[in-house]
């Protein structure tokens, strides 16, 4: 009964322990050109502290979306943009009311696979800076 007790204190205080993290990335991107983990890891590296005191995370999301692929003639193209998006006050919700967007775009000839990610990673980066330089003195 005690064990039961303690579980079910657990689960009741887990919203508001969920509510109290931060989210500062979301990421819509095409998986076979970068993953959700290596876009926020990406952003967070490229994105100094002095822009979460303008944009703080509870009040504001970064949101990637990384798209393209290969063609037929082992073309890259790749296309990455950054969006800065407002969260509701009280459900923290994104709204889509963009306050700052960069995008960075780029094709590359005969190249494999690795080559795309790689340029999909490097335009992702690309990007978060010209939305980072956008806010802040860099």
């Amino acid at each position: 009964m005690k064990h039961a007790v303690i579980a079910l204190a657990l689960l009741l205080s887990a919203p508001a322990w969920a509510a109290g993290v931060q989210t500062r990335f979301m990421d819509h991107s095409n998986d076979l050109l970068i993953d959700a983990v290596t876009a926020k890891a990406v952003m967070a590296e490229a994105i100094p502290d002095k822009v979460w005191k303008i944009y703080p995370a509870n009040k504001y999301v970064f949101l990637s979306q990384v798209q393209g692929g290969m063609n037929a003639s082992h073309t890259c193209v790749v296309l990455a943009r950054v969006i800065v998006l407002p969260l509701t006050a009280t459900a923290k919700a994104v709204l889509f009311r963009p306050q700052e967007t960069a995008t960075a775009f780029d094709a590359k000839a005969d190249s494999s696979t690795e080559q795309c990610k790689a340029l999909a990673k490097e335009k992702l980066k690309e990007a978060t800076i010209a939305v980072v330089s956008a806010i802040v003195k860099t």
